[in-house]
């Protein structure tokens, strides 16, 4: 099982960053830091809403060649296997006072009798609403930043970084082990970060664990989430809309991709929409 546990002035970019070429060092890191404000922000500016989110969880064979480097692979007749749907989950997602709360409804499109974060296969994960780039941005963590490239993401102009948190800092944690031997550990972590050039914005992000202890049967662990705006009650909001967690061990990889649906305020009769879509 993976959870996620997870000021500077600076509003008015400065001339270097309004173009193509590379930023200096000192306008570089007052960029991040005008993302730094709005990241730290981001859990607090949001509504109070609900959603659906249906997760795809997947798992394949690591011992047939998943493994395996892809030149070897390619000089081999086990080609890498294909991933193996074990469920589909739809999950009521609620967001009141800045605290995610998943009901579990349905799994292959049959009303579910237990609870999400009972569910014993598989990764369950958090922290797509404000979590995760806390646990980047917060000082506490002590995060080198520094800037990559620039790109286009959605007919907008990004700055790509890419930043590392050192385990001693981290509050990013990993449970993994055999059934009824379960292990936790705190893990630094690296990735990289899509910035809107002109809000400052995390438009898409990715986290991969370091050093993940042996004892947890984890080799890697990434999550990538994309953020768009979405219409709520009139009003509009960077929400994400995807994401995708990987983790390989030795015997088996395991994967989950989410889609977060249907957007509405905040209501205690809210109910899940659109149990089967498959859209």
């Amino acid at each position: 099982m993976y959870k996620l546990v997870h000021a500077l002035t600076g509003f008015l970019l400065v001339p270097a960053l309004m173009s193509a070429q590379k930023p200096s060092n000192s306008d570089a890191a007052a960029f991040i830091e005008k993302s730094r404000q709005k990241s730290l922000a981001y859990a607090h500016s949001l509504p109070d809403f609900v959603c659906t989110e249906v997760i795809w969880r997947y798992q394949r064979d690591a011992t047939a060649g998943a493994n395996t480097p892809a030149t070897a692979r390619r000089a081999t007749t086990n080609p890498v296997p294909d991933w193996l749907l074990l469920d589909k989950l739809t999950v009521n997602l609620s967001y009141f006072q800045q605290q995610e709360a998943h009901e579990l409804k349905l799994i292959n499109g049959n009303p579910a009798h237990q609870t999400f974060e009972s569910l014993d296969f598989g990764i369950i994960g958090t922290g797509e609403f404000g979590g995760i780039l806390k646990s980047i941005f917060d000082p506490d963590s002590h995060t080198s930043f520094q800037w990559k490239s620039w790109k286009s993401a959605h007919g907008h102009p990004v700055a790509v970084y890419v930043y590392q948190v050192e385990e001693i800092h981290s509050s990013h944690y990993i449970q993994g082990g055999p059934l009824g031997n379960i292990h936790q550990a705190i893990v630094g972590f690296h990735g990289m970060l899509e910035i809107d050039r002109e809000t400052g914005e995390v438009v898409h992000l990715d986290h991969a664990a370091d050093r993940i202890p042996p004892e947890l049967l984890w080799s890697n662990a990434v999550t990538e989430v994309d953020y768009d705006f979405i219409d709520v009650a009139g009003n509009r909001y960077l929400l994400p809309v995807h994401s995708q967690t990987n983790m390989d061990g030795k015997t088996a990889s395991l994967k989950n991709k989410s889609e977060f649906r249907d957007y509405r305020k905040f209501d205690t009769r809210s109910k899940v929409k659109n149990y089967g879509a498959d859209k």
